[in-house]
């Protein structure tokens, strides 16, 4: 505890650094190589570099089933987004400083402290940075390792550190389907041309029938971003957005996907009906998933979770277990145990240039995971007599 808590500094200078290289899905190279570098100075070995760009280091002795403790090198943000991060009274501020550049210090944190005080002995343990967790990275990092024949099938467990925050144990992972919809049409002149079909219009309908849909207990809608046109005085082209179902149960999310696409063609075949003298000006509609996170929970009597619960206990007086959204969903949907902790301290505006973090209890994040491993640890001997 009082080599976490003098490390502490550190921790946040490792955070901010981090913070501050851009690392958009699919082009997190820059922030990689240097989450590469720190792991090796932590670990006191190199890390190995995969072909999608996770970066893996092997921590205390190796052998087979390891556990894995990760966090994730990108962020939500697009390449276009100026990252600067800066202090605002006993704040830290800019896009992505917690959400997961608090989880890569961490992880850098949990790494010296098992350098410094190897108290793991039963079983190997492999500390990852990932790729492709936010947007349409759509889980890549994770689904390369766990997927058959990856570095990290049958692992024997994950633990994710992802954001701020001391008291929550993610088990259940809620599960998402995106789809970009697009809808077209001849276009043409909003005066000479007007009658014909808009695929604006038509789209704007169809997605508030869609907003409409009952929604099954533990599920959501949402449109994340639109698109279409080129003047105020052209009927466009296209129309386009794209949009999300999320939920905690995987045939829920197969259903919505369902009346999703129902609720669309019905707009779309309802106007091309009723479009009068034009009728052979049609529109169509296209309909792609671009991304898929698989729903899953991990048994909250499961080891990892009890190791878990036990240590946000001692650390945060309280623990709690929750849903949501983050690499552990797909090595629970491959059937591994699988975790989600936050990486202490408290943060806000999470996915908006303007997130936050302020190092309140910021040492109990490392402390907490590193007392995860611990206890789990011990089980396992006892375990195994």
């Amino acid at each position: 505890m009082r080599f976490i808590r003098r490390s502490d500094p550190r921790t946040v200078e490792d955070q901010i650094r981090l913070a501050s290289i851009p690392a958009p899905p699919f082009m997190e190279t820059e922030r990689g190589t240097t989450m590469a570098r720190l792991l090796e100075e932590a670990a006191g070995r190199p890390p190995r570099v995969d072909d999608v760009g996770n970066v893996l280091v092997p921590v205390g002795p190796e052998g087979p089933r390891p556990l894995v403790i990760s966090a994730h090198l990108d962020t939500v943000f697009p390449a276009d987004q100026e990252i600067r991060i800066r202090r605002e009274r006993d704040r830290w501020v800019g896009p992505g400083v917690a959400d997961d550049a608090r989880g890569l210090a961490v992880l850098l944190a949990v790494v010296r402290t098992l350098a410094k005080h190897p108290k793991t002995r039963h079983i190997p343990l492999v500390a990852v940075a990932t790729v492709g967790e936010e947007g349409l990275g759509d889980l890549r990092g994770v689904r390369h390792l766990f997927s058959p024949g990856g570095a990290l099938d049958g692992a024997r467990g994950f633990i994710s550190l992802d954001g701020a925050g001391s008291r929550r144990v993610i088990a259940s992972g809620v599960g998402s389907r995106r789809f970009r919809v697009s809808v077209r049409g001849p276009g043409g002149h909003s005066w000479v041309d007007w009658g014909r079909v808009n695929p604006v219009q038509i789209l704007a309908r169809a997605l508030a029938r869609a907003e409409a849909l009952p929604l099954p207990s533990g599920s959501t809608f949402n449109v994340g971003r639109v698109g279409g046109g080129t003047s105020v005085n052209a009927i466009p082209t296209e129309g386009w957005a794209e949009l999300e179902v999320r939920s905690e149960q995987e045939e829920d999310l197969a259903g919505l996907e369902g009346q999703l696409l129902s609720v669309l063609r019905k707009a779309v075949d309802a106007r091309n009906a009723d479009a009068g003298p034009r009728r052979a000006e049609k529109a169509e509609l296209t309909l792609e998933r671009i991304g898929h996170r698989p729903a899953g929970q991990t048994d909250p009597d499961a080891d990892l979770v009890r190791a878990a619960m036990a240590s946000t206990r001692a650390v945060a007086g309280h623990a709690e277990l929750a849903a949501s959204s983050t690499d552990a969903n797909y090595p629970m949907h491959v059937g591994i145990p699988a975790i989600t902790l936050g990486a202490g301290g408290e943060a806000g505006m999470a996915h908006t240039p303007d997130e936050w973090y302020r190092n309140v209890g910021g040492p109990d994040g490392t402390l907490r995971a590193y007392l995860t491993l611990l206890v789990l640890d011990r089980m396992t001997a006892a375990a195994a007599g």
